[in-house]
């Protein structure tokens, strides 16, 4: 276990390297924004009544009142965010914003106002840090890959489990894939029945941020170690098939039996 999370230091940055570099934006950023604020004061100072300075002063702070509502929302928020470590560089998140939306993504830059995040279209998605109703961290310290295996009703179920304990432990002993495991895949049984299908669950923890490499590699093995016991993987297209095949029939009054 020990050697596991020596060598995940070149595949995921440290909790600390991720405060770190947020905090160091967050010391610079609050730096300018103090020298703009003492250049001004000073500026205005000398070009500026005192009396007419207050007045201004007063003016210029009702103005932040009402119309900077959101940015101090989103400089509050920040903060907390970075306060509590809740993510930081590198992390993978899932972030919940106001209207239903949700933003996914790899995070580039968390600053006191935005959180910037990468999704796999590439695209950069900037969120402000007040609009964010829940964020999911997907790589806080261990992930889980979860692999949804269809199989047909008459398979057995417990050859099926046999065969995925099998490859799971495989899977693991595998030294390309071992350094990105915390401990062997393994199944957890039927989760959902259709119409000609039972869902097996299998699970693996991974370190952060791989589990989508883990669960791409263990499907793969998954369909051949199956496939080597005879029992094959229903495909979204058989069990939409089958399902067409069923209502229609129930519509017709029973199908082929009633036409004879």
């Amino acid at each position: 276990m020990l050697r596991q999370f020596e060598s995940s230091d070149d595949i995921v940055q440290s909790e600390d390297m991720k405060h770190r570099r947020a905090l160091v934006d967050v010391v610079t950023w609050t730096l300018v924004a103090l020298t703009v604020a003492a250049v001004t004061m000073h500026i205005l100072g000398m070009w500026v009544a005192k009396s007419s300075l207050v007045g201004l002063s007063a003016v210029v702070g009702a103005a932040l009142g009402f119309g900077a509502q959101r940015v101090v929302q989103d400089l509050l928020a920040g903060f907390f965010i970075i306060a509590e470590h809740q993510y930081g560089y590198g992390d993978v998140v899932n972030l919940s914003v106001t209207g239903g939306l949700e933003a996914e993504g790899t995070v580039e830059d968390v600053t006191l106002r935005v959180t910037r995040l990468r999704n796999t279209d590439g695209e950069l998605l900037i969120v402000p840090n007040g609009q964010m109703i829940k964020a999911a961290n997907l790589s806080k310290d261990w992930a889980r890959s979860v692999v949804d295996v269809p199989v047909p009703l008459d398979a057995d179920i417990n050859e099926v489990n046999t065969v995925l304990r099998e490859v799971g432990q495989t899977f693991y002993d595998n030294p390309r894939w071992n350094r990105l495991l915390l401990d062997a895949p393994t199944p957890l049984g039927i989760t959902n029945l259709e119409l000609d299908s039972a869902t097996v669950r299998m699970v693996a923890r991974t370190l952060p941020g791989q589990q989508f490499e883990i669960g791409r590699a263990l499907r793969g093995d998954i369909i051949y170690g199956l496939a080597r016991h005879g029992i094959f993987v229903q495909s979204v297209q058989q069990q939409s098939a089958v399902k067409t095949a069923g209502d229609e029939a129930a519509q017709t009054g029973g199908g082929v039996s009633d036409e004879h």
